[in-house]
């Protein structure tokens, strides 16, 4: 049933004739289909209705003094734009001019008088069953649009995570991976400086043993915070690197600002004042950097600047720790 369709309540026809013993066996045979009714007398009455409540269909009337049912359509069409309801022409004119003007200004169909009762029923059934259908449909793609940005919504989430490091809250190794041979590449096409810092707190593994695990792994998020803090530009990169090592993207940097930047971080560290009775070189939490920077270049990989890098931290580690060795490939 079309009455069912509109869930418990029956859909609402609003009848528009200006002859009065019409319009009310219109409203009955309405009502005897099972549908509520409202009627109005004129074009005017129906825009200022429609403008307090939408029905689900319209009857109108063609001919009508004041305003046509042709100019009564059309305004409904401007003032409803797409949630106009459909509306079924009642003319007397049977000619092709008329016919192919109640659809020009919007009517969904029309029937001619004297009006055959058994068709108006049947294009009443109709024309709500496919306005409901409509409605379904609409509810359905919305329902599609806010799923798909749910899903959109998802999947950012899903990749962010993918790149997270879930501990410290920075980048992962895939990530600082991903990005460096991106950035790899634009420094072969820029001819421009590409420089990585690595870095190690130091003797972290007697931080663990003296204060625990959980004291390290809150140390470790902080470390990564000061280390965030101390890149600004949104090409830069932080990372962690693995355990408590950390890596530092620095695109379109020379060596002179890596080591700046580094210089910053070991300072930044310091001034945290962490406890740390186990180190051998501080009694705070210490860093050791390794910095290297390189024009990129087809003739060698990124693979050199990690292992250059690599190889500066660890003479920052062998030459004492808690300080930035610096390395420039030519």
């Amino acid at each position: 049933m079309i009455e069912s369709s509109f869930a418990s309540t029956p859909p609402l026809i609003l009848v528009v004739d200006d002859e009065k013993t019409l319009r009310i066996i219109l409203c009955r045979a309405m009502e005897k289909e099972g549908y509520r009714v409202v009627s109005v007398a004129d074009g005017e009455e129906a825009l200022a209705f429609c403008q307090q409540q939408q029905p689900e269909m319209i009857l109108l009337d063609a001919m009508m003094p004041s305003m046509d049912g042709f100019t009564c359509c059309a305004k409904l069409q401007t003032l409803l734009g797409d949630d106009c309801p459909p509306v079924l022409m009642i003319t007397a004119l049977d000619d092709r001019g008329s016919v192919d003007l109640a659809f020009e200004v919007g009517a969904t169909d029309y029937v001619t008088k004297p009006i055959h009762w058994a068709v108006l029923r049947q294009r009443v059934r109709r024309l709500l069953a496919e306005r409901w259908a409509m409605i379904q449909l609409r509810q359905s793609l919305e329902k599609q649009r806010s799923l798909t940005k749910q899903l959109e919504t998802v999947n950012q989430e899903l990749q962010r995570l993918v790149n997270v490091d879930g501990l410290t809250g920075v980048a992962n190794r895939r990530c600082f991976s991903d990005r460096l041979q991106i950035e790899w590449r634009r420094g072969v096409r820029s001819c421009s400086s590409l420089s990585l810092i690595m870095c190690d707190v130091d003797f972290f593994k007697a931080y663990n043993d003296t204060y625990g695990h959980q004291a390290g792994d809150f140390c470790l998020q902080q470390v990564a915070k000061v280390i965030e803090q101390n890149i600004r530009r949104p090409a830069d990169l932080a990372a962690r690197y693995g355990g408590e090592e950390f890596a530092v993207i620095l695109p379109d940097t020379k060596l002179e600002g890596g080591m700046e930047v580094a210089k910053n971080i070991r300072t930044s560290i310091a001034a945290l004042n962490i406890p740390h009775h186990g180190s051998q070189v501080s009694d705070i939490v210490t860093l050791s950097l390794g910095l290297a920077t390189v024009i990129p270049s087809t003739k060698i990989s990124h693979d050199t600047l990690i292992s250059e890098a690599d190889k500066a931290l660890y003479q920052a580690k062998q030459s004492g720790r808690n300080r930035v060795i610096a390395k420039l490939i030519a």
